[in-house]
This record gives C-alpha cells, sequence and structure tokens, in this order.
C-alpha cells in the first residue's frame, strides 16, 4: 500500500505511545534477531563540537514489515544551566524499509530514555541474581528513573540508593521513586558505600572519569554501565571491567565510546576477553551468569537496534490510533 504522509509524533505523543514492558519486549527482539543473524550490525557516525556533539545512529530491523531507521541526537552537557535545555535532543526518521518512504519523525528523547532502560532489563534478566533486590542508582536524571522503573519489571527489588553529585536531585528521586515504585528508597552522600552493599548498580552519570573502583564492587554484582557513551566519558576503574564476565551491546561501538574505550586504551583488556554482545545471550547462543558469586558488567552505549525497534511500536500504535500530525513532504 502506497502512503499517505510521514507522521510527526512529538515527545509526549511517544511517551503516551511506547509503554515500558512493551518497550523491553522489543530491545530484546532486536536482540534476538541480532543474535540469530536476521539483523545486519547497526551503525554509528560522531560528530565532535565545541561544548558537545552530535552522533548519528542507524540500522534496519524486519519486523511485522522491514524498518529502517537513522537517529540523530544532539548531547551538550551544560544545555541544563546555560538554556534550561535537556541534554539529550534530536528526532528518529523512520523509513519504510522496502521502498524507502519516511513513515515517520519522531522527537528522539523519550525514544531514547526508554529503550535504554529497557536495554539494561534485558541484560538483568541475564547477568543479575534472580535474588538480586538492593539497588543503587548513580545519576538521578531521567535516564536514572528510567533505569530503576525498568529493573522492577524484572527483579523483585527492595531496596535503592540514590546517588547524585547534587544531593537535591537525588532526594527529589528518592521521594519520587518511592512512592512510584513502593520500594524504599535511601539517598547515598558517596557512591562507593551504597554499591558494596549492592545487587545491582547502574551508572548513568555524565562524568569524564572513573568514580567507582574495584574495591566499592562485592561479588555477586551486576553493573549497567549507561553513561560512557562518548571516548571521552568514563565512570568506572577499568580494572572493574577486566575482573569481570563483560557483555556489550555492540562490541565495535563499546571499543570506540563505551567503558570498553578505557579498558582497551589501558590495557587492562583486550576485546578477545569480551564475554560475548547481549545479542548472544538473547539468542541463547551464550549462556549469562554461570555463579552466585561472579561479577557481572553490561557496557551499555546505545545501538540503532534499540532505536529502530522502539520507534516501530510507537509509529504502528500512533497510525492505528490516528494520532501525530501528517505531513506531505512529497507535496
Amino acid at each position: 500500500m502506497k502512503p499517505t504522509g510521514t507522521l510527526l509524533l512529538t515527545r509526549s505523543d511517544v511517551a503516551s505511545l511506547l509503554g515500558l514492558d512493551e518497550c523491553i519486549a522489543a530491545i530484546e527482539t532486536a536482540f534476538r534477531l541480532r543474535g540469530e543473524g536476521k539483523a545486519p550490525p547497526p551503525g554509528i557516525l560522531g560528530f565532535p563540537v565545541a561544548g558537545g556533539g552530535f552522533h548519528i545512529k542507524a540500522a534496519g530491523l524486519s519486523l511485522s514489515r522491514v524498518w529502517f531507521a537513522a537517529k540523530i541526537n544532539g548531547n551538550f552537557f551544560q544545555n541544563r544551566e546555560r538554556f534550561g535545555m535537556p541534554t539529550i535532543q534530536g528526532v528518529v526518521l523512520l523509513c519504510d524499509g522496502e521502498n524507502g518512504y519516511p513513515l515517520a519523525l519522531l522527537d528522539s528523547i523519550e525514544i531514547t530514555i526508554r529503550r535504554t532502560g529497557a536495554a539494561t532489563a534485558v541484560a538483568a534478566k541475564y547477568l543479575a541474581r534472580e535474588d538480586a533486590s538492593v539497588v543503587t542508582i548513580c545519576g538521578c536524571g531521567s535516564q536514572g528513573r528510567i533505569q530503576l522503573e525498568a529493573l522492577s519489571r524484572v527483579r523483585s527489588l527492595e531496596t535503592a540508593y540514590a546517588f547524585d553529585l547534587d544531593s537535591g536531585r537525588a532526594e527529589e528521586f528518592a521521594a519520587e521513586m518511592s512512592s512510584r515504585l513502593g520500594i524504599r528508597i535511601e539517598t547515598a552522600l558517596a557512591p562507593g558505600p551504597a554499591v558494596r552493599r549492592s545487587d545491582i548498580v547502574v551508572t548513568c552519570t555524565p562524568s569524564r572519569r572513573p568514580f567507582l573502583e574495584p574495591s566499592d564492587v562485592s561479588p555477586g554484582t551486576f553493573l549497567a554501565a549507561v553513561g560512557s557513551d562518548s571516548p571521552e566519558k568514563q565512570e568506572l576503574d577499568p580494572r572493574i571491567l577486566a575482573s569481570a564476565k563483560v557483555v556489550a551491546d555492540s562490541l565495535d561501538q563499546c571499543a570506540e565510546i563505551g567503558e570498553l574505550h578505557h579498558a582497551f586504551a589501558s590495557g587492562a583488556m583486550k576485546k578477545s576477553d569480551v564475554y560475548a554482545e547481549i545479542s548472544d545471550l538473547a539468542a541463547g547462543r551464550k549462556h549469562g551468569r554461570s555463579t552466585s558469586d561472579e561479577v557481572t558488567l553490561f557496557d551499555s552505549t546505545g545501538t540503532a537496534l534499540q532505536d529502530v525497534a522502539a520507534a516501530a511500536v510507537v509509529y504502528e500504535k500512533a497510525a492505528q490510533a490516528g494520532k501525530g500530525l501528517l505531513l506531505d513532504f512529497t507535496g
């Protein structure tokens, strides 16, 4: 059927259409298809500029139809302080993968937030202990919130610790998320003591130097390293990765912009030391956690496979519900 136009979908549109559970399911399906060799590797292009940078991520995926998506995001760390704007913003262009028609143009903020949290939930299914109940979230912004909520969908959480350099943000996080999830949340003045008491640790900060070291990580911990998505950003001492079972969302991408980038550069690890990509676990090609006391780590840089999977869910629901503004670029 010939398309009748291109849907323009705002952030509020995406938020109303993309449920977290269906996002987790879509992301796991995308990883599985990649692991089964049924999806090509995603692509990425970075373009640094003063004060930040842009990246373009693209991927194709065959689901109910053949989809292609390209996301253009700007990442500027001082936006909130200087302009009162989000750090990361941009658009996702979703196309028909068989004829190239632009089906939708979507605000990327909510898709990026939710698909990133969903990827951690998928990784936790395979890499966190079944009895994991205590979490530390380092970084109490929008991403920290979705990370905790996504983890609550795959593990029975009882306690969480919230750490942020801005103690006020940590207190707001604790009050909001404890009410939303019905779990006990305490603020942490420093990350180390909280991390040592935790079964699951998520780092989602803009840090450019390590703030966790090996002595902070207890046996049996699952870590999700989410904040490092450019070569300059780093949250973990490379020795943590060297002593852990490391799973990457995309090994080549993590080698360029993730925590693995720093582990490789320091000589603490080489590519052959990485256990798997998350697609290997989702496809059943490799097992996840092997013992209760091993440290597992997910290097999450965010891939376009996640973007196209999430955008496809949003588009199909928007088209069915009649949401969004219909544009005609051919006129």
